[in-house]
Order: C-alpha cells, then structure tokens, then sequence
C-alpha cells in the first residue's frame, strides 16, 4: 500500500526523473554539485555498513573515478583492457595489454594492471556468443574485466543438458571464455495489477525510470502493446511512443492529461526523494541505488557492463549487472549512483529478503536512440 495521497502524486509525475541530454561523444562529465543528502549518505551507511565520513569519502573517490576512466580510455587506446572501481583502496584499475603509453595511463590517476586481451578483443568475443542461440539453461554471458575473459553463467540444475553442453562448446571457440554457475535464470519484473502503484499498462504494472521532456523512459517489455499507460489513480498518462524487447529493454511514454516530469528519483521514505543532475556513467565497482515500486529503495554495487542476459523471451544486450535486490513490479525503475541516472531495471534473480542480482538498460543508451532530453536539476 502507498502512505499519503502527496507521495501518489509524486511517484505518478515525478518517479522516472532524467538528466541531461546525452551527445554522440557520450554523457557529460558531472560538474559542480550540491553535498549528498543526509538521506543519501544515512542509506549507504546502512546498505553497506560504512560511517558518515567513509559514506562520504567513497562517493566522492567514484566521482574522482568516473572522470578518470574516460581519460584513462583514452589514453590507452587500442590496450585497453577495461577498468574497475575499488571500494577498498578508492581507486580505479585501468587493465590494458602489452605496448601500452603506462605512463599516460598513470597521469590520468588510474593504477594499472597489465593483461592479455584488450577490450576490444572480448567484446569481439562476446559478440560472437551474442550470435549464437542460446538454450534456457543459459542465463547470461559478459565481459569480465578483472579476469581478463567472457563468462559465461549457466543455470546449475541445467549444466549437463546437451543443448548446454553444445552452446558451451561453441561459445569456448569464440575466444577467452570461463563458465560459471548460478542458482536461478533470470526473469523480468513486470507484475500483475495491483492497486496503488506507479503506472500500468494492460494487465502489467511496472515502475517509471526516469523523466525525459516530455515523458518518461522505462522498461521495454512493460509495452504490451495496447497503447494507453495510466498513473497510480488510473487516470491516463499518455501512450507509449518506443520500445524495443528482448535485444534491447527499453522505452518512452509522452505524458500529457494533467501530468508532468519534475526531476526526482523516489526515495520512499527510505531516503529523501533524489535531484537528478546528470547521466555521468558510473565505473565497474561503484555504488548504486535502486527505486521501484515493489520493493521500493534498495543499494548495492555495478557488478558488469555489456552484459547480455537470456531471458525466455530472447536475449537482451548491453546490459549493466547489479548486486541490487529487486522483485516483480520494480521493472523499469530508476538506478542512479550518486545524483547520476544509470539506467532502467530490465530483470534479475532472487528478490529483497534473500537477495539476488539486477539487470538495467543503461541510460543513454536509450537517450541515443529516441532523440530524448533528460530531465535534471
């Protein structure tokens, strides 16, 4: 159930706040911003054990972090390897391949880890496996930085099927590739209709990510293609204008009959409701927070970038992995680390009293593709 009548407006208009609009040379650095909130800086002590100041000095070194690793990309060139924030030592590792500039790397601030396969060569490799059609017992493969390879995760009840067994042989030969085991496959979190929730559409209530001007993004297999969205009080919204499920897992809905977009992520009482001031992409290893309508604020790490995850309906790419627990009806809400939108929840495992991981579309990309302005502050 929701608390006051304010709080249902709020999350019908203001629950999918964006940032600013994203160029073809990728997201904004973040510029001069506001100190966190104690709401902010209270959540991170408690989701990951930290006091005020450690709260305060990890979020200040990722943004140090984000700033770097673009430098540090570029820097390295064609031997980049990828790179990873460290919550222990505050610090991002740049990997990168044999014939690198090291020195140029170390100016930007980034320590180094010298490697095999450069980036470029294991998202070859992952595109490969992107190709290839892939049975349920699957559940996801990525690039993993810090080994240096492409996992492959399979469903453990699953791993001696023969159609595994055959996409396994097959991906093995596409390059560098390791295979892990998971408990459970993947599913989206779209639910059925329950009463008091963020918007709906057909029999399917979801959550909204983040305000664009003149709408909002979410996820894309929350479209059930009968148009028409309605808001909490099932007053119309608007309709959906894009989407695109599986491959991708986004979308965008105008928003008109009384309704509008502010810029604010919903805290649900856990923290305060969060300004948006930016879309910056947030490293391998940072934090990040989750807003949805189910299970409402929750925070963990950025586990994995490009991801592709294989859910029963078809593969999605491009996805960014998560430690953050979430269960069916937070689909197509807001992740945001730090006052810098990620992305829209796609799907996961596992649920908020025994945890799991969580899958989100990244944010810009979906800017990219509409033509969409974020919403900030």
């Amino acid at each position: 159930m929701r608390t006051a009548l304010p709080a249902l407006l709020l999350l019908g208009t203001w629950a999918t706040v964006n940032t600013q609009p994203a160029s073809a040379a990728g997201a904004p650095a973040p510029t001069a911003e506001a100190p966190a909130s104690a709401s902010l800086l209270s959540a991170m002590q408690h989701d990951f054990g930290l006091t005020k100041s450690q709260a305060e000095a990890r979020l200040a070194a990722e943004k140090t972090a984000t700033a770097v690793e673009r430098k540090a990309k570029h820097a390295a060139g064609s031997s980049y390897g990828g790179s990873w924030f460290d919550a222990g030592s505050g610090t991002l590792t740049v990997a990168v391949t044999r014939g690198a500039d090291t020195g140029a790397v170390r100016a930007t601030g980034a320590s180094i880890r010298l490697v095999q396969h450069s980036a470029r060569q294991l998202d070859a490799a992952k595109a490969r496996i992107d190709a290839l059609s892939a049975p349920a017992g699957v559940s996801n493969w990525y690039v993993d930085t810090k080994a240096n390879k492409v996992v492959v995760d399979v469903v453990t009840a699953h791993r001696n099927d023969n159609d595994v067994r055959a996409f396994l042989a097959q991906a093995r030969r596409t390059g560098p590739v390791t295979v892990q085991h998971t408990a459970k496959a993947p599913q989206t979190l779209a639910a059925g209709t329950v009463g008091g929730d963020p918007y709906y559409t057909g029999n399917v209530r979801c959550s909204i990510g983040f305000s664009v001007y003149g709408g909002f993004v979410s996820a894309g297999h929350c479209d059930q293609h009968t148009g028409a969205v309605y808001g909490w009080d099932h007053s119309y919204v608007g309709n959906f204008q894009g989407s695109s499920f599986p491959d991708n897992d986004y979308s965008w809905v105008n928003v008109g009959s009384g309704w509008w977009t502010v810029p604010v992520v919903l805290g649900w009482g856990t923290v305060s409701d969060q300004l948006v001031r930016g879309s910056a992409e947030a490293p391998v290893g940072a934090s990040i927070c989750r807003s949805g309508s189910t299970s409402h604020w929750h925070c963990g790490t950025v586990l994995a970038k490009n991801e592709t995850v294989n859910y029963s309906q078809g593969a999605v790419h491009q996805m960014t992995k998560t430690n953050v627990c979430a269960e069916p009806g937070d689909s197509g809400g807001s992740f945001i680390s730090g006052d810098q939108a990620q992305g829209v929840t796609s799907g996961g495992w596992g649920d908020c009293s025994s945890g799991g991981e969580t899958w989100y579309q990244p944010i810009n990309e979906i800017l990219n593709r509409y033509g969409l302005t974020l919403h900030t502050a």
